[in-house]
């Protein structure tokens, strides 16, 4: 098994930026990692339900940081606290 490169990244995580590909290599992790962390994030009830512990050491990174990635995208409105007008 080897570790991450950054086209391994690029082609596994859509939208990642140079901060999140360089975590992501950070870890350690290898390809296989990468798209077990992914298949956690997709769904993680048919993973428990083939009895599978809980995401652990890399991998748990991997998911962490892809989570955080989708909430980014997942964000609506204002960037800041207060930087959109008033509903009233």
């Amino acid at each position: 098994m080897t570790r991450l490169s950054r086209d391994d990244v690029v082609k596994a995580v859509d939208r990642a930026d140079d901060v999140t590909i360089a975590q992501i290599i950070g870890t350690g992790a290898t390809v296989e990692e990468l798209a077990e962390a992914q298949a956690w994030l997709a769904n993680d009830e048919p993973m428990i339900n083939d009895l599978r512990p809980l995401a652990q050491g890399r991998v748990r990174e991997l998911v962490d940081i892809l989570s955080e990635l989708e909430e980014d995208d997942e964000e609506v409105g204002p960037a800041e606290p207060g930087s959109g007008s008033a509903v009233g």
